[in-house]
């Protein structure tokens, strides 16, 4: 069994039961922020654990060519009949992050969800993918899950150690602290965004 599979057995298993626990039910605030402050550059997003892809739809409605990546057969048929029954087109991949591989990059990654859910020890190796996917100039929309706790998932995502993992020698990190979102269940999240070098 590839590595890939062994992360997707128990996504897999959490759709089958609805132990979607992290499942807002409805549009992230902080992208509602986000797309009405312009701060999206681009037509090209990339959605990455895309889940039931609330933000997809949203994205498309404000007219842009979203891709949306879950590792989830059952999440990916969830959006794709979303998206029919709304009539609103994106393009859906089932896959591994941490081996899949865009045909171009991307104008804006919209993180939410991804990063918290993996093992921290891919962390790195999924900074430098979502450096390698985005352009240069590109946008890192990112929700870092504050959960105060060890464990997960959702992984506590420190924002000191969010400095550490995406340097500024690769991410251009705005003047301003990150911005705090509520997230269902008590926990909150750090909303960044990051420009790649």
């Amino acid at each position: 069994m590839t590595g890939g599979e062994d992360r997707r057995a128990p996504w897999e298993a959490r759709w089958r039961e609805g132990r979607t626990g992290w499942d807002r039910g409805g549009v992230n605030p902080a992208l509602t922020a986000w797309l009405e402050a312009g701060a999206i550059p681009g037509r090209n997003v990339l959605v990455p654990g895309a889940g039931r892809g609330y933000e997809v739809e949203a994205l498309a409605r404000h007219g842009y060519a979203v891709t949306a990546v879950d590792i989830a057969a059952e999440a990916c048929r969830s959006l794709q009949e979303g998206l029919a029954e709304d009539g609103v087109e994106a393009r859906v991949v089932q896959a591994d992050l941490l081996s899949w591989q865009p045909e171009s990059r991307f104008d804006a990654v919209y993180e939410q969800t991804c990063l918290c859910a993996l093992d921290p020890a891919d962390w790195p190796a999924y900074e430098q993918r979502l450096y390698s996917w985005l352009r240069p100039g590109g946008a890192l929309l990112a929700l870092f899950m504050q959960t105060g706790q060890e464990g997960g998932p959702p992984f506590h995502c420190d924002v000191a150690a969010m400095a550490a993992l995406f340097p500024s020698a690769r991410w251009r990190w705005p003047d301003e602290p990150p911005a705090d979102w509520p997230h269902p269940g008590g926990r909150r999240e750090a909303g960044v965004r990051l420009i790649r070098r």
